[in-house]
């Protein structure tokens, strides 16, 4: 278990960070999803193991929403706007093991800020969906059951988030 958790850590925190724009509920929402994984799911075979992870994160998150949007009417109407500092990204003071240049690391750098800006721009569904396709690699089905969706919608949020990438990022589009 400790290496499924392990091989999903890194991309389900990006999932959650571009789902709450904040690195402590998004460190909360994945610690509280591989919890809640372990204490319902331990005994699921390998091949499973992905997508129901995914569907709990998604259901945390949109729960997360849920609350977040509560919170901020009672704080907008008892004290206003309250904006907190996000601060760094622990994902990016860790050491690369591959020790590029540093010429591409900046390419890359800037090519992943480019993406990053586009994808804010999707739809939470859109994004969503994408990040667990194209970054986490599930298939049609794994994604319908880890969204609470049909297969349908992930084809069309899925087709329409990708040609919204191609027209955003042109010429930098992988």
């Amino acid at each position: 278990m400790e290496d499924f958790f392990r091989s999903v850590e890194r991309q389900a925190y990006r999932i959650a960070l571009f789902a709450c724009h904040n690195r402590e509920d998004a460190l909360d929402l994945v610690q509280d999803s591989m919890c809640q994984f372990y204490a319902k799911y331990a005994h699921v075979p390998e091949s499973d193991r992905k997508a129901l992870f995914y569907k709990i994160l998604q259901n945390k998150i949109r729960d997360f929403r849920r609350k977040e949007n509560v919170r901020s009417r009672w704080r907008t109407w008892l004290h206003g706007r309250d904006d907190e500092d996000d601060g760094p990204d622990p994902l990016e003071n860790m050491v690369d093991e591959r020790a590029e240049e540093p010429d591409q690391v900046l390419e890359q750098k800037q090519s992943f800020g480019l993406l990053e800006q586009s994808l804010r721009k999707l739809s939470a569904k859109q994004q969503q969906i994408f990040l667990l396709r194209a970054w986490e690699g599930l298939s049609i089905a794994e994604t319908a059951l880890a969204m609470g969706c049909s297969e349908g919608t992930v084809k069309s949020h899925y087709f329409r988030a990708t040609e919204r990438l191609k027209t955003e990022l042109g010429d930098n589009w992988p």
